[in-house]
């Protein structure tokens, strides 16, 4: 009976090597990817200024607060519940007279959350033409789960 060669002649050498020809295949493919979606998520973001998770300053005893509506109307509150409706060249009026008696009285802009940014920063020009070089922005907290 002859014998038959032995499998442990026929036994192939280990390769230590790592084949990376797939691997530089797949990095092409997402480097191509991202390269084509990166400029696409540059585009815009819908935002909503309004909310922030800053800590609330302290508020002054009495801030003069600039109300900005959505519509863009104005209105003046000087005391505390008294909030009226004014254009803007008689927000600035009100606002040199106040200026003239306390340079250091304290201005708050109160943005609707739906007014442009452009309504707000008029506002915002409005206070500084009538010499006020600090305005503070109001905004309410974010609520949680949001």
């Amino acid at each position: 009976m002859p014998i038959a060669p032995s499998r442990r002649l026929r036994k192939r050498k280990l390769k230590a090597d790592i084949n990376v020809v797939p691997y530089i295949d797949v990095m092409l493919v997402l480097l191509i990817i991202f390269m084509v979606t990166a400029p696409l998520l540059n585009l815009g973001t819908d935002i909503k200024l309004p909310d922030s998770k800053a800590k609330a300053l302290s508020t002054p005893k009495d801030p003069i607060v600039v109300s900005v509506y959505a519509d863009g109307r104005y209105a003046l509150m000087v005391e505390r519940g008294d909030n009226r409706e004014m254009s803007g060249e008689e927000i600035t009026a009100r606002l040199r007279a106040i200026h003239a008696q306390n340079d250091a009285a304290t201005v708050l802009v109160n943005g609707d959350r739906d007014a442009s940014y452009q309504k707000v920063i008029n506002a915002i020009d409005l206070i500084k033409d009538a010499g006020f070089q600090q305005v503070s922005l109001i905004s309410r907290p974010q609520e949680d789960g949001r």
